[in-house]
């Protein structure tokens, strides 16, 4: 017996040998032929997953012109979905139905917005951890913040902001979620009124809105939110106190020249004719904005604002008479703020610098305390030094813009004019290596690199070049994001994943732990005008026609549906689908009506029957082997 089980063991063993034998001849054979090196191969299998295997890690991207929320998985780099935040999505009918344009004519300004130009994601957080239940993003371009429900990957809501011309440090949330910030960028007169850029010292400003977030709504209550007014420097990007430093809002700015502009014939004329380039970098220094949210919150409470556009806005001089504004001269041209996992330290960049200043919170708190001022600006806001302030400045390389953190004192920061990636120790103040990418990184995303408890396992440069990367399809070439091992900081940074973005200016990104998010499969909740199997009906009162239909594989009920034109018709269905991902598409031909019904859920559709004629309504979504027969049609009579 036992020579008999040795004998197996034996063959076993060389049938082993025979197999990895042809698999290692095999993949070496296809190595040389594709030209790969070890080092690819290793790349390969660390990015790899298998059909039915899940990503790690969840990251949520702007789109940016395209207005949109990505969504991708990490190591694979799948992107899983896009998600509909400012401007129409058709493959989720959003923007299309009554519900989704509802909520993007919230976002309206002085007219209808079609566009946004996605920025900031900031996930929902609870004691400074990602919690999976929200993601709130804003649009640059028209000053608005989106909140994304997690439970369905939908915008449920969109504020428009009744203050600012433009915003860019936003969304960024407390450590619980209690505000969503938003950051002004271009100065302008908070009340929104034409006015000469001779006053611009005067009548120009910038700040900060505090969006008050309602949990139990999952929405921003408008109703508590409040703004405090800055003076007229370009604001920047901001970040979150936690810890340490909770209660406090770290904010760049540029322009501390107070540059209006007036280059070029055609302009107004101005003392010192230069473009804006120019004429805001002249300082050797700007000003980070520091705030102290719940003393501006205790204001806002006790009533201490005036109303702009009807919105409670915290004058310069109250929020410093209650100690909760002052700055800290930075190196010009400054671009991340970012704040350290234990909320100690706040490094900042500057784009026209090679260092990194790492701020001590507990020096400039201190130097509050003691009011120990090197004076005040033109509005009285007092300064703190430059050099009491810092715990160090590192010299990091050529334009560096943002960091991202990982386990203990390692920072990664990427740098723009360099095209890399620095990792360094922040507290020592030693660079530890740098690893090329490609090219002209902006924004980068560490694994939950920027909350109490940084996971330190992969980073991701946000590029904003890709030349000589991928097949040309033309002139305008996509983005790329690359997926960087970076093996909690002790070995050595391994670029292992090109991926192209063919959407606008994907500008920044977070990286979420995957079992950290709950989304639903199906739809659970009562919808108000769903229509049960059986009692599909269509109703008339005078020319409004109001249709209550359902859907199901393969067939809409009813099937014909004879209206007048001329007629308001308001078209509810509901999909009566129970399964999983058993999606149906709804469009009524040529009148550009169009909806995704996932399984529960009912969609509304209004419009006029201005045509007359035979329209066929259809399913727009491949649902089974009758797909095609998933039809009926709407019949509009003279």
């Amino acid at each position: 017996m036992f020579t008999y089980i040795k004998k197996l063991g034996i063959l076993f063993l060389i049938s082993t040998l025979f197999t990895t034998s042809i698999f290692a001849q095999t993949l070496r054979q296809i190595q040389q032929e594709r030209g790969l090196s070890d080092q690819d191969i290793l790349a390969a299998v660390k990015t790899y997953t298998p059909t039915g295997k899940l990503d790690e890690y969840v990251v949520f991207s702007s789109g940016g012109q395209a207005g949109q929320l990505i969504v991708y998985g990490v190591p694979s780099m799948r992107i899983l979905k896009y998600v509909g935040v400012f401007t129409p999505e058709p493959w989720q009918g959003w923007g299309f139905d009554k519900h989704s344009k509802d909520i993007l004519a919230e976002g309206n300004l002085s007219r209808e917005l079609t566009w946004g130009d996605t920025h900031h994601p900031a996930l929902s957080e609870t004691n400074g951890d990602y919690d999976g239940q929200y993601v709130f993003i804003n649009d640059k371009a028209n000053p608005r913040i989106a909140v994304i429900d997690l439970k369905y990957f939908e915008t449920s809501q969109i504020v428009a902001n009744p203050l600012f011309a433009s915003n860019h440090g936003a969304a960024v949330v407390s450590p619980n979620t209690e505000y969503v910030a938003e950051v002004s960028q271009y100065a302008a007169p908070l009340d929104k009124k034409p006015v000469s850029l001779d006053e611009y010292e005067e009548s120009y400003r910038g700040g900060v809105t505090y969006w008050k977030f309602d949990r139990a709504s999952g929405k921003i209550d408008a109703s508590k939110s409040f703004a405090v007014e800055f003076p007229p420097y370009v604001q920047d990007i901001s970040d979150m106190g936690k810890l340490a430093s909770n209660g406090w809002h770290f904010i760049n700015s540029i322009n501390t020249e107070l540059y209006p502009g007036g280059f070029g014939p055609g302009n107004t004329e101005f003392k010192n004719k230069l473009p804006n380039e120019a004429g805001m970098s002249a300082n050797d220094m700007d000003y980070m904005h520091v705030v102290n949210w719940q003393i501006a919150e205790k204001l806002y409470e006790d009533g201490t604002f005036t109303r702009i556009n009807d919105f409670p806005v915290i004058s310069i001089e109250d929020i410093v008479d209650a100690g909760g504004l002052f700055l800290v001269p930075e190196p010009k041209s400054p671009h991340g703020a970012d704040v350290s996992p234990d909320g100690q330290y706040v490094i900042v960049s500057g784009k026209l610098d090679t260092h990194a200043s790492v701020y001590s919170v507990e020096k400039m708190l201190n130097l509050l305390e003691n009011k120990d001022f090197v004076g005040t600006d033109d509005y009285g806001i007092p300064i703190l030094d430059y050099q009491k302030s810092l715990h160090r400045a590192v010299n990091l390389g050529l334009g560096p813009l943002h960091t991202q953190f990982g386990g203990g004192n390692i920072a990664y920061t990427s740098l723009y004019v360099e095209s890399a990636i620095v990792k360094w120790d922040y507290i020592e103040g030693k660079v530890i290596e740098k690893t090329p990418i490609h090219y002209n990184v902006g924004h980068i995303t560490a694994a939950e690199g920027d909350t109490v408890s940084p996971d330190g396992k992969y980073l991701i440069s946000l590029n904003k070049l890709s030349l000589d990367r991928f097949v040309n399809v033309g002139p305008l070439y996509p983005q790329n994001h690359q997926l960087i091992d970076i093996n909690d900081g002790t070995k050595k940074m391994q670029l292992i994943y090109d991926m192209p973005l063919p959407l606008g200016e994907p500008h920044y990104a977070q990286m979420i732990k995957a079992d950290k998010l709950n989304p639903v499969s199906r739809y659970t909740e009562q919808f108000p005008n769903a229509t049960r199997p059986g009692r599909e009906r269509i109703e008339r009162n005078g020319n409004e026609v109001t249709i209550y239909s359902t859907s199901i594989r393969s067939r809409f009920s009813p099937e014909v549906i004879e209206v007048k034109r001329g007629d308001r018709i308001i078209w509810h269905v509901t999909s009566l689908e129970r399964a999983k991902d058993q999606v149906h598409g709804f469009t009524v031909n040529q009148y550009n009506v169009h909806g995704s019904l996932e399984p529960g859920e009912t969609g509304t559709f209004e419009f006029i029957a201005d045509e007359a004629g035979v329209f066929p309504f259809y399913c727009t979504e491949f649902c089974s082997a009758l797909h095609l027969e998933m039809a009926g049609m709407f019949i509009v009579t003279e």
